[in-house]
């Protein structure tokens, strides 16, 4: 048994790092495609900062306003979802075929199981039972 988990972590491994192999390769494909070309850096700014002016909000109001944000989401986060909303046609259509389909399986299901058995007991023995 443990042959065989370690024959599959040496499987992993090494898929890993074909797989590692091929994103470099193809990393330095791409990079030699775009040699020369103008391309953005993500450390660039795209355009000077404005002035926006004063903030809008004083740090206590803002320091509020996450303080209730903060708890909002603790709270919605220990609630447990609400169950879906049932259809009430759906449910009173349940309710009236739950008697009848009880019923129906009184009446029907002990022959059946009891025809499925046989049939499966003379296939497996070849005798009629």
């Amino acid at each position: 048994m443990e042959e065989i988990l370690a024959s599959i972590k040496k499987v992993i491994a090494e898929d890993k790092d074909a797989r590692a192999a091929e994103t470099t390769a193809d990393q330095i494909e791409q990079d030699n495609e775009h040699e020369g070309e103008d391309v953005l850096e993500l450390n660039e700014e795209l355009a000077p900062t404005a002035d926006l002016g004063p903030p809008l909000l004083k740090d206590t109001a803002a320091a509020a306003s996450r303080s209730a944000f903060d708890q909002l989401s603790t709270v919605a986060a220990s609630v447990p979802a609400a169950p879906p909303q049932a259809n009430p046609l759906e449910e009173m259509i349940r309710e009236m075929l739950r008697p009848i389909l009880k019923q129906w399986l009184d009446d029907h299901l002990p022959r059946l199981v009891d025809e499925h058995v046989r049939r499966e007991i003379t296939r497996i023995t070849g005798r009629p039972v």
